[in-house]
């Protein structure tokens, strides 16, 4: 799709700075190539019944508007730190919400009694695995590259984060 509007866009004759840019050498430059993503994993505990949830319904349960899995098991939450890129992923699609006005959503929760904390804020994906591994009802988040078999890994919309559609997708780290 790029390559095609600078072929339309450029004349062949003309460029940026007044080089002459082709298709081909534009195409096979890194400029062309596709950004690397990977999914994020909701994951929960092994024992917890749920594969599958909705976008919405996963919204309710961050929310902590559903207090209960199907199980009876109570709903606790794990967040990552601030500022890291797991965590910007899950405030822009998820709460659809900045941290700022997130605090002051959970806040008014537990002022009104509708939820008893706020998630718990872990520093890394091996707490959150550590946490969910140890805590029934907990739920968290993980780079796809992060889950293993100690967690299990819950649909969204139907798909798994490897899967074409996935809804919550964020850059893959950088390869060292």
């Amino acid at each position: 799709m790029v390559v095609l509007l600078v072929a339309l866009v450029l004349p062949a004759s003309q460029g940026v700075c007044g080089n002459v840019v082709s298709v081909e050498a534009f195409a096979t430059s890194g400029a062309a190539a596709r950004t690397p993503w990977e999914g994020l994993a909701i994951v929960v505990n092994r024992k917890n019944p749920t594969t599958n949830l909705s976008l919405t319904q996963l919204r309710r349960v961050f929310l902590g508007e559903k207090h209960l899995w199907p199980n009876g098991r109570r709903v606790v939450l794990t967040s990552m730190r601030r500022g890291s890129p797991e965590r910007q992923t899950i405030l822009r699609v998820i709460y659809k919400m900045d941290d700022a006005t997130l605090d002051k959503y959970f806040l008014y929760q537990v002022f009104k009694g509708e939820t008893a904390s706020s998630p718990t804020i872990l520093q890394t994906p091996a707490d959150v695995k550590k946490f969910v591994v140890n805590t029934p009802g907990a739920m968290g988040y993980l780079r796809e590259s992060d889950v293993d078999d100690s967690v299990k890994v819950v649909r969204v919309n139907g798909l798994l984060p490897k899967e074409d559609g996935y809804p919550l997708r964020l850059r893959a780290r950088p390869h060292k």
